[in-house]
């Protein structure tokens, strides 16, 4: 989607001055990016400023965007802060883990990795905070995210969530993969996974020691959205149970025990004794992103933003067709 061009032309911009990809594909003799260069890709997009070509989306949904959040501190459970307080409240858990970026040090020198990376996770960061999330922790290459709070309904947390990762899982299973494929790089992709915890199952807590410490959650429900990211395929989305239960669409959901063909892998959790089995689930993520209302399908039933230009995508997608159709195509007189 065109949503996230701003973003990609910045990993291009990196790229395309990176010496050692100069040097080796261009055949050019090794030197360094100037400071000044380097300043203007690393501050691009930073603080309060989304790019451009994903304040599309924002303006579509109409929503405003929280740049006021900060790391470890939830903003319906801040108060907890510096206390041995706690609360019981639900809250929607995703990670999001990119994977293969190890492979880019075989390519390019760590400044060309640092702002390849960094416009990875902004895109990801800003497309948490148009669908309403909340940032929780940066892991590396990867996010966690916590959906819902105080103030939003179980169900409409869950969605937000749902299309967060669909519109981001997207972006790095196309444009960026493609683009990073064009290089010679393979391998990149994201896993993400999702779960839902209730009220009485998630205790928020301060955890950690004076400024060392931050707001979080004390949940099997958090735990197994990690863990079931870690069981996700290439570009993949795995959900809990809970999940499934908010939403109307149940036939995009399907046990990864199908997947992988193993009955081992039906449940993410257990506890026999107390007769606890936890269902995980795959998640068509593609097939939901294409049923959401701000999303629109060309003739080839690929996405883009509703409303949004699409004439010169759509041209190109048209092409193939088009030269089996002469004169209409390439007709000279």
């Amino acid at each position: 989607m065109e949503i996230y061009k701003d973003y990609l032309n910045l990993i291009k911009e990196a790229v395309d001055s990176d010496p050692l990809y100069q040097k080796e594909i261009k055949s050019e003799l090794y030197t360094s990016r100037s400071p000044e260069k380097l300043y203007q890709l690393r501050s691009r997009y930073s603080n309060k400023e989304i790019a451009p070509s994903l304040a599309k989306l924002a303006g579509k949904l109409n929503r405003d965007i929280d740049f006021s959040q900060q790391l470890g501190l939830h903003p319906s459970f801040k108060h907890l802060k510096a206390t041995n307080n706690t609360e019981e409240h639900y809250i929607v858990s995703a990670f999001i883990d990119i994977k293969g970026s190890t492979n880019l040090f075989r390519r390019f020198d760590k400044e060309t990795i640092h702002l390849i990376v960094e416009a990875i996770l902004k895109a990801g960061i800003h497309t948490a905070l148009i669908f309403g999330g909340y940032v929780h922790r940066l892991q590396g290459d990867g996010l966690f995210l916590y959906y819902g709070g105080k103030n939003i309904s179980k169900s409409e947390a869950v969605l937000q969530c749902l299309q967060m990762v669909s519109v981001y899982s997207h972006f790095i299973q196309n444009d960026l993969k493609d683009y990073f494929r064009e290089n010679g790089i393979e391998g990149i992709s994201v896993r993400s996974g999702i779960d839902l915890g209730d009220s009485p199952d998630v205790l928020w807590v301060n955890s950690g020691i004076g400024n060392i410490s931050e707001v979080t959650t004390c949940s099997l429900h958090t735990s197994l959205a990690s863990k079931m990211q870690g069981n996700a395929n290439s570009n993949g989305v795995v959900v809990g149970d809970n999940i499934i239960k908010e939403v109307d669409f149940e036939d995009l959901f399907t046990p990864v025990c199908h997947r992988t063909n193993d009955e081992n892998d039906r449940y993410i959790f257990e506890i026999p004794e107390k007769k606890f089995r936890y269902t995980q689930y795959d998640f068509n993520w593609i097939k939901f992103l294409k049923l959401q209302d701000f999303i629109a399908l060309d003739r080839l039933g690929n996405v883009f933003l509703k409303n949004q230009d699409y004439s010169s995508e759509s041209a190109e997608y048209l092409k193939p067709i088009a030269e089996t159709n002469k004169p209409y195509f390439g007709y000279e007189k």
